[in-house]
């Protein structure tokens, strides 16, 4: 598989609000993954420091 067909997760980040967003939110900083292991550690650890989710 190349780079073009590899998939690509997105999430949306506010730090100061402590919140991350699965869809594009105005304001909210964009963080994109190429590997599917990394994604689900980030998510982890936001979900550790507590973040909401929408």
């Amino acid at each position: 598989m190349n780079d073009q067909d590899s998939p690509t997760w997105r999430i949306w980040v506010d730090t100061a609000q402590r919140i991350v967003s699965f869809h594009p939110v105005e304001g909210f900083e964009l963080l994109e993954f190429h590997d599917q292991a990394l994604f689900h550690h980030c998510v982890d650890e936001y979900t550790r420091q507590r973040y909401r989710y929408q």
